[in-house]
């Protein structure tokens, strides 16, 4: 069974640790099992993507990346 957390989608949270530690943003994804939520413009990564249908040129594209739970906290608005 998967663990039940206080910060849900669209909950507007501030990174407490780690490089984007300060940054504030709105939550896009909870990862429940890996503990984990993806935060809207922090830990952002350069992902290589192939030429497809959708994207004729390929490249690169810019990803948020998970961040552990313990890491955000919750900005009561």
């Amino acid at each position: 069974m998967a663990k039940k957390f206080k910060i849900k989608k669209g909950d507007t949270v501030v990174v407490i640790a780690g490089d984007d530690k300060g940054t504030t943003g709105e939550v896009l994804r909870v990862l429940t099992k890996k503990e984990a939520v993806v935060v809207a413009g922090c830990k952002m990564a350069k992902k290589a993507v192939k030429p497809s249908e959708q994207n004729k040129e390929g490249g690169f594209l810019n990803v948020e990346m998970p961040i552990h739970i313990s890491n955000v906290k919750k900005v009561e608005a």
